[in-house]
Parts: structure tokens; C-alpha cells; sequence
């Protein structure tokens, strides 16, 4: 019989179990303080726990029938009879799409994502998973991880190094078609850079991660992959050429021939350029023909409606690490600069990656039909003469992995009401129709329940926080469990002003402070490790907070990570966002909240200005802009002010005679029947195979001359 131990590390061999609550639980309740301590990381769990301690305590919680039916159901995954891929991307599966990203936000015990860009890149690598989509994911082996964010007594963040346990991740060694180590080399300027291929499963989707920790680099290039977004300029574009052009030539290492190339954000657009320059040193292709052949496979998605998210590096820079791939492409180097310029007659200005990958991509999109109309006007200048509406810039509006983010409860009421297999059918909205059936008193104790969770998750957060800072605890605890609660959390930056209900704290403490109908705020959201006005940010509201009117409803939560989000969309009653418009490219955090049954009350900008319909959330505003930043934020906060006042707060303190606020619970209704089955990752990913993938693909294989 296969030992306990045995079977168990066979269950963490795949990151399938970082969207299986039942999974997760199994190492849960074989030692809650080790899961906890161990970042609820099961193979963190395994390595410390001790076999008899982990076999008694098996024993009685049932653990060994639970792990056989786990086993047994990834089994089935992993092999399944069919899928939709295979009726719908079957082009596909023997030449896969290569998916790079600069981060992946799988689970919070692996910390090689910031934000909200990785988090997506997670989610669709898992959308193309329970698809069946043939895809795999590149990117970098960041071994010293993010940061995780730490307030000082002057609540100012700093960011604190925590770097991880390889031996903690299901990463193994990609082998070559000959069974060997892949391991790639990076041309950088005066010598070469190696990296150590790496893999991950994550479902049915493989995940390639470049490690430069190679015994042949020096000690500066075994640090160069160490830290995500870290360094100055110069090991900027030396990460994004380990990425693209790294990236590339793992694939090749490992045997897969991509079809397609997606480009996610322009981090990775030096992988078009070493796709071109094989072509033209294996199979002697014209330089030229070698681009438009690259740039017809390509697809490109652009995630920033922001000129400062836009990497710009300087000509000299920019030049002198271009000259390998310029002499790879038998091509003048300049050649290769103008390409990336956005005027290319222009030598001395900056080189831009998200030009380049606009320029050599057959298809590019924003991530929600307002972004595409923003970066089709930020963009039209590399289309001179063109008008803006012919810009050749779609979108794909984002969608978020459901089980990822999903409370167990809201699945069970999903199973129970929607259907046994509600996950499989969940992108048809007639599906949905049904949870207009459901008893509101049902939707309103499960939310009930995940409120109480969550506060009793953000007291011992703000607890510990405060405990660090040397402050005395806030007494009595913050938050009240019957309150309204309204959810912030985001990159702290001054566009999305999460200091916009501060501007008027007279107004805000009579808001939270209601004598019948007091309203709860939690904050959560990091800055960029070198954004200092983002960090300032984060001081202002948390030194507003001790304010005594707000002590008590108004918290932040500290170190905002996967972790953090997920109870957070799962508790909250309503979710805010009130970003300046149109700076908001998606905005995917109000999806999982939506999903948990909150409501979402933001400006109309986003996914929400394609999702709101008067009736499934608030909106904050018209949607029109003042030509006066100033005079925006003013009426922007009394917008904000007035939604929650006049329609939010009453609209969830009205009551019948059991204690049920029935018009929020229809609008919950509402918002689950028109918003659900559009914004998931299922949903985004076959729009991504329809609209792209598969055009992208035909196109290719067009470009290729005759043999």
C-alpha cells in the first residue's frame, strides 16, 4: 500500500490545489498553525510536519479517504474524455501558444507577482487549463520573490525581502528531447547570460520559469532574475531580454514549437524579435520576411491605460543590448531601434518595449472595450494618416479564474441552486437566470457568515500590525459585524485615489458613524517599492485612521497579497473603485467580489462601464470628465458621497420584518444573473482563442514560404 506521506506529495505535484478548497483543507486540518505559518502551502506543510503527529492526526479527520478521492478526481482532470479546447482550439494542440508574462500570480506561497497584472496571467494559465486550451506560460524564476510590505510606526511602507524555498514549489527540472536539464544562454552585452530551465504544473497547462542561478554566471547575473520589478534600467531590459528572448529559445529547448506568441504587456516583447532571428539563422528566411512572418503569430495585450506604465529606455541602452539580436537578424541595429521608437526616424529617443510589440503583432487588445478605445488614441501616432477608430487596437475584456476567488459557501449554493455542474456551463447566461429562484433569506446568511469571517480575519491582522508599530491596540476591536461593509483594496497610486472619501472627514464620520446605519471601510493596497508618492499615500490614510471617530470603522489591512484579496472579496458586502477615468484599463477586483455576492459601486470606468445597468451595482457619477483635474476629484467625491448616502447605505438597511434587506439581495441577484457568466476567465480565454489565438495561427502559417 502507497504510504500516507507518499500520496500526499503526489497531491502538491500539481498546482491544481491552489483552486481546490477540499484539497487545501486536507493539509488545513492535518496542522492549522503549520498551514498558516507555512503560508497555506502544502508542501511547506509536508516538509515540516512529523510522520507520526501527521498519521495520527489523519486518522481523525478522515484525511486518507479524502486524499484517495482527491487523487482520483485530479486523475480525471488531467485525463479527461473531452474538452472544450479540443472541439474549438483543436489547431492548437500540436503547435501550443506560448503565453509570457513578466509575473504569475498562482498562489500567495509563491510571490513571483505584484499585482494585478500577474494575478491575471494566473488566472487565465488557469482558465486555459479547465479548458483545455493548449498553452503554456513563460516566464521568470524570481528566487528571491516580491516584498512583502511591512508599515513602520510612521506608517510609512517598507518593503521587506522574504525570499522562498525552492523546495517549497512543485518546480522541477524541463528536459530536452534528449532527457537532459534545459538551460539556455542570453546574449547581454560582453558576455552570456544562463538560465536554468524550470517547470510547474498548473492543471493541464505547463509553466516554464527561468532561473538565472547558473553556475556559469557571475554572481551580479545569478542575481539578475532574484527580484521582480527590482534594479535600475539597465537590469530592467536585461530581465525582459532574459524573458523574451530567454523565453523563446526555452521552448525551443524543450521541444515545443509554439503557434502562437502571446505578448502579455510589453515586458516580453523581445521574444518576437529572437522568434525572427532563428528563422533567419536555421532556416536562412529573409530578415524581413523573418519579421512579418514573427509579427503575424504574434498577439499582444496591453494592460495600462497610464504613459508612465510604459517602459522607456534610454537609445544608448537600449542600443547597445539590441546589437546581438541585430547581428542575429542580420540587420543593422538601428533597424531594430526604429521598430521600437515611436517616431523611427528620431535616433536619440527612448526605445520602447510596448512599441515594439505593438509594431510586430498581428493582433493587440486592450483588457476592456473603454481601454481600447483609450489605447487606440494613446497609440495613433504609430499609424500616421490613419484615422484613431481604424487604430488596429481590440479588446478582450478581462475575466477572473471563479474557483480561485470563489467562498466554499457561494459554491455550495451555486451546486445546490444553479446546478451540480454550474462550473462547466457557467459562460451561458441562461444558466444564471436561475438564481433569480433563489430564497433571498439564503444569499443573505451566507453573506452574513462570510462577513463574520472576515472580521474576525481583519481584527487579528490590524492586531498584529499595530503589536509591530508599537501602537496600543484599538479597543473595542475595529469593525462591526452588522454594518454595512464596503471593501477598497489596489496598487496605492494617486490616479486610483484611495484617499477620495478623505477629503471631506466630517462628512466620511458621520457616514461610518451613523447612530441606526453605521457603515464599515476596509483599506488594503501596496506601492511600487520605488514609488515614493504612492508609499505617502498609504501614510496619509493610515495616519487619518487614528482619528477617533474612525478607529473603529476604518481600517487598513497590512501586506495586501492573494491571501489578504480573497477574504476580503468574500466578506465585503460592496466593493469600491474610484479611479480617475479613464485611467482604469480593467479593474479585475470587483469581479471576485461580485461572484461572492457583493456589489460593486465604482466609476464608469473599466469593466465597469461595459457591466453596469443601472440595477446590479452603483455607479459613482455620469462617466463625463472635467477638463480640471481638481474640479473632477470635487465632483467625483460628492458623487461618491451621494451614492453611498442616498442610495447605498439606505438601499441595505431596509429591512423587512425577518431582518432581510430584500432590495439589496435583488440587486445581489441582479448583479450574479448579468455579470457572472461574462466576467471569468473561461469566457476571456475563449474570446482570446476565437478572436486571436486561432487567426494568429492561420495567419502564420500563411507567412511561411514554400519548402
Amino acid at each position: 500500500m502507497e504510504p500516507l506521506r507518499q500520496k500526499l506529495e503526489r497531491l502538491t505535484q500539481n498546482l491544481w490545489w491552489t483552486w481546490r478548497p477540499e484539497v487545501r483543507s486536507i493539509f488545513r486540518d492535518l496542522d492549522l498553525e503549520l498551514y498558516q505559518r507555512a503560508h497555506r502551502n502544502p508542501i511547506s506543510v509536508l516538509r515540516q510536519i512529523d510522520t507520526r503527529q501527521m498519521e495520527n492526526r489523519a486518522m481523525e479527520v478522515d484525511v486518507p479517504a479524502r486524499i484517495d478521492r482527491a487523487l482520483r478526481q485530479l486523475d480525471e482532470y488531467l485525463h479527461p474524455v473531452t474538452t472544450w479546447g479540443l472541439f474549438h482550439a483543436g489547431p492548437l494542440s500540436t503547435r501550443p501558444v506560448a503565453y509570457f508574462c513578466a509575473e504569475f500570480g498562482i498562489h500567495e506561497s509563491i510571490p513571483i507577482y505584484s499585482g494585478g497584472l500577474g494575478i491575471l496571467a494566473g488566472d487565465h494559465l488557469k482558465g486555459a487549463s479547465n479548458l483545455g486550451v493548449p498553452l503554456v506560460g513563460v516566464g521568470l524564476l524570481y528566487h528571491q520573490g516580491y516584498t512583502s510590505q511591512v508599515l513602520d510606526g510612521t506608517f510609512w511602507q517598507q518593503d521587506v525581502l522574504e525570499p522562498f524555498d525552492l523546495k517549497d514549489l512543485p518546480l522541477r527540472p524541463s528536459l530536452t528531447p534528449r532527457g537532459e536539464p534545459a538551460r539556455v544562454g542570453v546574449e547581454m552585452p560582453g558576455r552570456t547570460v544562463w538560465a536554468q530551465v524550470l517547470e510547474a504544473c498548473v492543471g493541464r497547462v505547463r509553466l516554464l520559469l527561468l532561473d538565472t542561478r547558473d553556475p556559469a554566471n557571475s554572481e551580479t547575473d545569478q542575481a539578475l532574475a532574484a527580484r521582480l520589478y527590482g534594479g535600475d534600467q539597465r537590469m530592467r531590459i536585461e530581465q525582459e531580454l532574459m524573458l523574451g528572448v530567454g523565453g523563446a529559445r526555452a521552448l525551443r529547448a524543450v521541444g515545443i514549437t509554439p503557434s502562437v506568441f502571446h505578448l502579455n504587456e510589453g515586458h516580453t516583447a523581445f521574444a518576437v524579435l529572437e522568434r525572427a532571428r532563428h528563422r533567419v539563422q536555421a532556416d536562412g528566411l529573409d530578415p524581413w520576411a523573418a519579421l512579418k512572418e514573427a509579427a503575424a503569430a504574434t498577439v499582444f495585450t496591453t494592460h495600462t491605460s497610464v504613459d508612465a506604465g510604459h517602459d522607456r529606455f534610454p537609445a544608448d541602452l537600449a542600443e547597445e543590448h539590441l546589437r546581438p539580436l541585430a547581428e542575429g537578424l542580420r540587420l543593422p541595429v538601428q533597424d531594430l531601434m526604429a521598430l521600437g521608437r515611436v517616431n523611427p526616424a528620431d535616433h536619440g529617443s527612448p526605445f520602447m518595449p510596448t512599441v515594439l510589440a505593438l509594431r510586430q503583432s498581428s493582433r493587440a487588445n486592450g483588457v476592456s472595450a473603454l481601454h481600447g478605445v483609450v489605447s487606440r488614441a494613446m497609440w495613433t501616432s504609430l499609424w500616421p494618416g490613419r484615422p484613431e477608430a481604424q487604430v488596429p487596437i481590440g479588446h478582450i475584456t478581462n475575466g477572473v479564474h471563479v474557483s480561485t476567488w470563489l467562498a466554499t459557501e457561494m459554491d455550495q449554493l451555486f451546486e445546490a441552486r444553479i446546478g451540480t455542474n454550474w462550473l462547466d456551463g457557467m459562460v451561458h447566461p441562461d444558466l444564471w437566470t436561475r438564481i433569480e429562484g433563489v430564497d433571498s433569506a439564503e444569499i443573505w446568511e451566507i453573506k452574513q457568515v462570510l462577513k463574520a469571517r472576515l472580521v474576525r480575519f481583519i481584527r487579528g491582522r490590524v492586531a498584529a500590525t499595530r503589536a509591530h508599530q508599537g501602537l496600543p491596540p484599538v479597543d473595542p476591536p475595529p469593525l462591526d459585524p452588522d454594518a454595512l461593509t464596503i471593501g477598497f483594496a489596489r496598487r496605492f497610486v494617486p490616479y486610483k485615489r484611495p484617499d477620495l472619501l478623505f477629503t471631506d472627514p466630517d462628512r466620511l464620520a458621520a457616514l461610518v458613524n451613523h447612530p441606526t446605519r453605521p457603515v464599515n471601510l476596509i483599506f488594503a493596497g501596496r506601492a511600487h517599492p520605488a514609488d515614493q508618492t504612492g508609499k505617502a499615500l498609504i501614510q496619509k490614510v493610515n495616519r487619518l485612521l487614528e482619528d477617533p471617530r474612525f478607529r473603529n470603522r476604518i481600517v487598513f489591512v497590512e501586506n495586501y497579497n492573494i491571501h489578504v484579496g480573497r477574504n476580503l472579496y468574500q466578506g465585503v458586502d460592496a466593493w469600491l473603485n474610484n479611479p480617475v477615468r479613464p485611467l482604469e484599463a480593467c479593474g479585475t477586483s470587483g469581479m471576485k467580489a461580485v461572484l461572492n455576492g457583493a456589489l460593486h459601486i465604482s466609476v464608469l470606468d473599466g469593466w465597469w462601464a461595459e457591466a453596469f445597468d443601472g440595477q446590479n451595482g452603483f455607479a459613482i457619477g455620469s462617466g463625463e470628465s472635467h477638463a480640471d483635474p481638481e474640479i473632477q476629484d470635487r465632483r467625483d467625491a460628492e458623487a461618491l458621497f451621494r451614492v453611498l448616502e442616498e442610495e447605498v447605505v439606505p438601499c441595505y438597511y431596509d429591512r423587512d420584518p425577518a431582518g432581510v434587506p430584500r432590495a439589496w439581495v435583488k440587486r445581489v441577484k441582479r448583479s450574479i444573473r448579468t455579470l457572472a457568466w461574462r466576467f471569468n476567465s473561461d469566457r476571456m480565454v475563449m474570446d482570446y482563442v476565437r478572436h486571436c489565438y486561432l487567426p494568429a495561427a492561420v495567419a502564420a502559417s500563411c507567412q511561411m514560404p514554400p519548402a
